[in-house]
């Protein structure tokens, strides 16, 4: 789990433009996620539909590159998208969820975890 170098040229252009448009909501639904009881909260961007996590944003409607889903550590272990043997790695890998948000990509040729810092106010 760490930012991959191929991120920095052909994903990080788009995940950044959309992360603009919507870090503020990203920061609030990982609050109340956390809020609720759940650590360690993820936030799924796909280009496609994908059965992960709850939508919060679909491209179309809100003229972005990426949908937007949320998840958690929890549902990430019980689907196996993170090995149960891996879980405590990845607890110690995540960063401060109050100054940056998950991203788990998803696309046709990348697929990892990537931590964005929120913008600062």
């Amino acid at each position: 789990m760490f930012n991959d170098p191929e991120l920095s040229g052909k994903y990080l252009g788009t995940i950044s433009q959309d992360f603009v448009k919507v870090s503020d909501n990203l920061r609030e639904s990982s609050y109340q996620i956390r809020k609720a009881g759940f650590a360690f909260p993820i936030f799924v961007i796909s280009r496609q539909p994908i059965p992960i996590g709850q939508v919060l944003f679909e491209r179309e409607l809100m003229n972005l590159e990426w949908n937007y889903y949320a998840s958690f550590l929890d549902e990430f272990v019980q689907r196996e998208l993170v090995a149960r043997e891996k879980e405590e790695d990845f607890k110690n890998t995540y960063k401060d969820p109050d100054e940056y948000c998950c991203l788990f990509v998803v696309d046709e040729e990348f697929t990892n975890f990537v931590f964005i810092p929120y913008p600062e106010d």
